[in-house]
């Protein structure tokens, strides 16, 4: 049986750190992801409206093989400079791959859509969050908030609001395996308009209500809900502002092909989570990451069940996400909580 780690969060991966910034009036943050040690890398790319920074070098045929950061953002393409303002910071310690006699920080990155989320994106002529990257380095620790933090400051899903969430799992050979979400798709995470999560299956103890499925399933449990279409809440969110950006990491000692695969089996989580998912107008997006600090080289078959749990703990991750948002003025959206 899976469990969760102590802290229930990515963190519980040894090796890593995730710190928060985000700006209340803007309605929008910043999640930054930052290794101890450079860590095996790799991505996958499911969304049709992706937008990223650094992930052709994460492919398993090319030459960098680890990083030192992942950055999610909110903001659309301007969050992007997010990954700037983390580099900075990595810079200032030294961090970084020696290229010709200079340290380079390998910072991927990937943003969602908040854009029309009811925030003040009049910000002038430069965008904020390279600064909101940096700080969200410096708040880098090992506990973090969920909910209404980071990228899941804006975030929104179809009918409640979305947010930032993670969880981790400890399989039965001491390896962990932990997930972090931006919860922002165009689908839903409940069942219909219940209170249920499409991934209570995989829910340990009460993590996101403990509510199991209705029964009997709602009529609209298979009618595609759509954000851009929710004419109940005014229809505020157009075809294309979406996307679900997330981190699944692990200890285990894997290759960049075996991250790459890891990548892929975490991108399961969304569609165990989120109805419907991958979609034309939603950016997902999956890095997948290796500290190796277990020193757990995996047989065949404890690498199926890695790839399992992969998929499980990205599920919970984003269940997770949207279960801890918290109302703010302003909002569009109501929250879980409120339902």
């Amino acid at each position: 049986m899976f469990h969760s780690g102590p802290r229930n969060l990515i963190t519980d991966v040894a090796g890593l750190k995730v710190g928060n910034a985000a700006d209340a009036r803007l309605k929008s943050g910043v999640t930054a992801l930052l290794c101890d040690d450079p860590a095996v890398a790799a991505v996958q790319v499911l969304g049709g409206a992706p937008g990223t920074r650094e992930t052709d070098l994460l492919e398993p045929q090319n030459s960098v093989h680890e990083i030192h950061a992942v950055v999610l953002s909110g903001g659309s393409a301007f969050g992007l400079d997010a990954a700037s303002g983390v580099q900075a910071a990595l810079r200032e310690r030294n961090i970084g791959v020696e290229v010709g006699g200079f340290r380079v920080p390998i910072v991927p990155a990937a943003i969602l859509f908040d854009l029309r989320n009811g925030g003040d994106k009049g910000w002038g002529r430069y965008p904020p969050y390279r600064e909101l990257g940096y700080q969200a380095a410096q708040a880098a620790e090992a506990d973090f908030a969920l909910g209404t933090a980071g990228a899941g400051m804006g975030a929104l899903t179809s009918g409640l609001k979305g947010g930032l969430g993670s969880a981790s799992t400890v399989l039965e050979t001491g390896v962990t395996i932990g997930a972090l979400a931006a919860v922002n798709p165009t689908g839903s995470v409940t069942v219909g308009r219940t209170r249920h999560f499409w991934a209570a299956p995989f829910e340990i103890g009460d993590e996101f209500g403990g509510l199991g499925y209705p029964s009997p399933m709602p009529a609209d449990a298979r009618r595609i809900l759509l954000k851009y279409r929710d004419k109940q809440f005014g229809g505020q969110a157009d075809a294309g502002g979406n996307t679900t950006i997330a981190v699944i990491a692990t200890d285990a000692v894997l290759t960049k092909a075996a991250a790459k695969r890891l990548a892929i089996s975490a991108h399961d989580g969304f569609a165990r989570a989120i109805w419907p998912a991958h979609t034309p107008a939603d950016g997902d997006l999956v890095f997948a990451l290796a500290t190796g600090k277990s020193g757990v080289e995996l047989s065949a078959d404890a690498a199926i069940d890695l790839y399992a749990a992969a998929g499980a703990t990205m599920a919970r991750a984003i269940s997770r996400g949207v279960h801890a948002a918290t109302a703010a003025e302003g909002d569009l959206f109501p929250v879980w909580s409120s339902r």
